[in-house]
C-alpha cells in the first residue's frame, strides 16, 4: 500500500476522483437549495406545521428541482463507473501524461455537464460533455481489458 501511495498515476487518480466525488456530493445540497427557494417539497414531514392550504401548494414537483435531481442521477450513473474503471486503469501502469489527460478531461466534462444541465444551456452542450466523459471511461476500460486480459 505504501508503494501505491508513491505512484504518481495513483495520486493523480486519487486527486481527480476526489474532485468528481465532491462535485457529485454537492448536488444533494443543491437539490435542497432549489427545493427551499422554489417552495417545492416531496414529503409531508418537510412541510409540517404549515396550514393545510399551504401544504398542498408546497407538496409539488418543480421543473428546476427535477432538473438538479436528474443531473445528480446522471452523476451517479457516470462517476461511479469512472471511479471503478479509473482505479483499475491506474493499476495498469499507464504513462502519467496520458493518465492525467484522461482524468482531467473526465473531471472537466462532468463539471461542464453539470453547468449545462442546471443552467440550462442549449443542446448539444450537455450531450457532448456527457459523451466526452463516457468516452474517457470506455477508453480506460479498453486499456484495462487489453492490459490484463485473462479469459
Amino acid at each position: 500500500m505504501a508503494q501505491l501511495m508513491e505512484d504518481e498515476v495513483f495520486l493523480a487518480f486519487s486527486t481527480y476522483a476526489t474532485i468528481v466525488i465532491l462535485k457529485m456530493m454537492l448536488m444533494g445540497p443543491m437539490t435542497g437549495y432549489f427545493r427551499f427557494t422554489r417552495g417545492a417539497f416531496a414529503n409531508e414531514e418537510d412541510v409540517v406545521g404549515k396550514p393545510e392550504e399551504e401544504k398542498k401548494k408546497m407538496l409539488r414537483s418543480n421543473s428546476d428541482v427535477e432538473r438538479v435531481r436528474r443531473c445528480h442521477q446522471n452523476d451517479l450513473e457516470n462517476i461511479i463507473p469512472f471511479i471503478v474503471v479509473g482505479l483499475l486503469y491506474a493499476l495498469t501502469g499507464p504513462d502519467l501524461s496520458t493518465a492525467l489527460l484522461n482524468f482531467r478531461v473526465f473531471a472537466g466534462s462532468r463539471i461542464c455537464h453539470t453547468i449545462a444541465y442546471v443552467t440550462p444551456l442549449p443542446q448539444p452542450s450537455r450531450g457532448l460533455s456527457w459523451m466526452v466523459g463516457m468516452g474517457i471511461t470506455f477508453s480506460m476500460a479498453y486499456r484495462v481489458i487489453s492490459t490484463a486480459l485473462y479469459l
